[in-house]
């Protein structure tokens, strides 16, 4: 790894001004990621894990090593790690006996092909729909404009690997918008998720 910057050097003496500026530079982004990661929990879970994914930053911030940069891969790997172990928990406590049968057919839809909204709930489903780890490599670089080896990184995944699912996600994305257009058939329904 290359030598740390001076606000990464300035945040592991607890510089609150360095904290600042790495926030400021890199949690917009990470709870962006979070949410699209898990969109059906309304985004107070992704809240959560960007909270607990800072605290655990601070508290290995001398074992980090890099420039500010290096910082949004580390970061996000911290993240994926806690979103996993979120997912585990929830997984495990979970009691809720709701029968699925009875809650298909009971989708909303926004009428009105002109509408932003319309627009917006396509791209979220046609995300959805994409196996996880295409999912999260169109995320990070097409949404969140991460470079290809941060979001290796943040993934733990090789630069390789992320350019190759980029490419299976992008091109199912163009596979899903002209069979909407050309059939109406749409985006199919979300592969079941995996931990």
């Amino acid at each position: 790894m290359s030598k740390d910057d001076d606000t990464i050097a300035a945040a592991k003496t607890g510089d609150a001004d360095a904290w600042r500026e790495l926030y400021r530079a890199h949690a917009g982004r990470l709870l962006l990621w979070l949410t699209r990661r898990s969109p059906d929990d309304g985004g107070s879970a992704a809240e959560d894990v960007a909270a607990e994914s800072w605290l655990t930053a601070a508290s290995k911030i001398g074992e980090f090593q890099g420039s500010s940069d290096d910082f949004a891969g580390w970061l996000f790997g911290i993240a994926r790690h806690q979103a996993a172990n979120h997912r585990r928990r929830v997984a495990r406590r979970r009691t809720d006996p709701t029968d699925l049968e009875e809650l298909r057919g009971h989708e909303v839809t926004v009428a009105g092909p002109e509408s932003a909204a319309v627009d917006r709930d396509w791209v979220q489903r046609a995300l959805a729909a994409l196996p996880q780890r295409e999912r999260d490599v169109v995320t990070c670089v097409e949404v969140l404009g991460l470079d290809v080896p941060t979001t290796a990184t943040a993934l733990g995944m090789s630069a390789v690997a992320v350019r190759v699912a980029r490419h299976r996600g992008l091109k199912r994305l163009r596979s899903f918008a002209a069979r909407s257009v050309g059939d109406g058939a749409g985006v199919p329904a979300a592969p079941a998720a995996t931990a």
